[in-house]
């Protein structure tokens, strides 16, 4: 594993800079599709992979290249492989390395793309998938069979801000030569770093916090270099590849991510504190409060509880769209992760897709809410919200 050598935000700042001639300082963006050799030699050597030097923007660029390892550095890992979207790092690294027959465990408590990835398109390549409760670690013991071949977990969960404990469920998985794969993509390296607690590869959607201002669409796989090389390899051929622009975004973001994430946590944490005492509020759902079951576990691995929160209202669809229908700052839509506060109804969007059973199985219900809070005042977004104190 590979060792910080500065501290989060000097990384943030300053990992992967490589001046061109031209002495930028900021980070150069190279938008080019190909690359030009000196000779006919070069070009072999490189398209063999045995000389240094980019051969084409699908699978080798310099600003690619920056982003993947500053977020290397922030994320504790020896190598990053940057992709499109994060749908598409998820699919790149279990198409890169599973085979037809390999069982993978999947926690209930995922995003609904993420499932129907699983579902719908993963198992028409032969993967056997079985989801258990991401808390339960007896429920993942029990359902290890002799082909399991990755854990994988959201942790916190979309949209229930579920937390499992990645030491423990590393310690488990590699007690059966498994691997650990982690979506960190509520908290960010800025608030968890969860191969320096046992995992083994990191997933992110660096659509949302990574970019944090809903611009650009990307992702990342990241982990050991073995592991790495053949997400690369199959990103080179297959091609679910990051822009050079979208790229250069993240590199910039990734300078602000620790005082974003601090930030979002700390408006999270008081509209949560406030959703507790509403009168139409069933239940809330944040790591932050005392009465989240993981409340003790959070504090442990998390160093702060992150944006996302959820919450049910007394009734169903009916009372939960009154809600969202009579804002008029909060934005109403599905992304998360942005300077401007968000809300959905995930039955309907984000795990709308999937089957009656399947939302059921995630904890999803008709009456659920989830907000991802941004960094407009607090006092703001609140008074926003305030159809739940009438």
């Amino acid at each position: 594993m590979k060792k910080f050598k500065n501290k989060f935000n000097t990384n943030a700042i300053r990992e992967g800079i490589k001046r061109t001639p031209e002495g930028e300082h900021s980070e150069a963006m190279f938008l080019t599709s190909s690359f030009v050799f000196k000779n006919a030699k070069e070009a072999a050597d490189r398209f063999k992979n045995s000389g240094d030097g980019n051969v084409y923007s699908r699978f080798t660029n310099p600003t690619v290249r920056t982003f993947e390892e500053r977020l290397a550095s922030l994320e504790g890992a020896q190598k990053c492989v940057a992709t499109s979207t994060g749908m598409s790092a998820m699919l790149s690294c279990f198409m890169a390395l599973c085979e037809p027959g390999d069982h993978i465990l999947v926690s209930k408590s995922i995003f609904g793309t993420s499932i129907q990835l699983f579902n719908k398109i993963l198992i028409k390549w032969g993967l056997d998938i079985t989801f258990v409760d991401l808390t339960d670690e007896s429920k993942w013991k029990d359902s290890i069979t002799k082909k399991t071949k990755f854990f994988f977990v959201e942790t916190p969960s979309n949209p229930l801000t579920e937390i499992c404990d990645i030491k423990k469920l590393a310690e488990l998985a590699h007690s059966s030569n498994i691997k650990l794969i982690v979506d960190n993509c509520f908290c960010t390296p800025a608030l968890q770093t969860p191969l320096l607690l046992g995992a083994d590869i990191i997933i992110h959607s660096a659509t949302k916090y990574l970019d944090g201002q809903g611009r650009c669409l990307g992702g990342a796989v990241l982990g050991d270099k073995e592991d790495m090389e053949h997400v690369h390899a199959f990103l080179r051929t297959a091609g679910p590849t990051l822009s050079v622009f979208n790229a250069w975004v993240f590199t910039k973001s990734l300078e602000t991510l620790d005082l974003r994430m601090k930030a979002h946590s700390s408006n999270a944490m008081l509209l949560a504190e406030w959703l507790e005492q509403q009168r139409k509020v069933k239940k809330v759902f944040y790591p932050g409060l005392r009465t989240h079951p993981q409340f003790d576990l959070a504090k442990q691995q998390q160093s702060a509880a992150g944006g996302v929160l959820s919450f049910e209202v007394n009734g169903s669809t009916k009372e939960a769209w009154k809600l969202i229908d009579s804002t008029n700052l909060l934005s109403i839509t599905a992304n998360l992760g942005d300077t401007k506060t968000t809300i959905t109804h995930p039955a309907t969007t984000t795990h709308s897709r999937l089957t009656v059973k399947e939302r059921e199985d995630s904890g999803v219900k008709d009456n659920l809410i989830r907000i991802a809070v941004g960094l407009e005042d607090i006092d703001d977004i609140i008074r926003d919200l305030n159809y739940l104190s009438n």
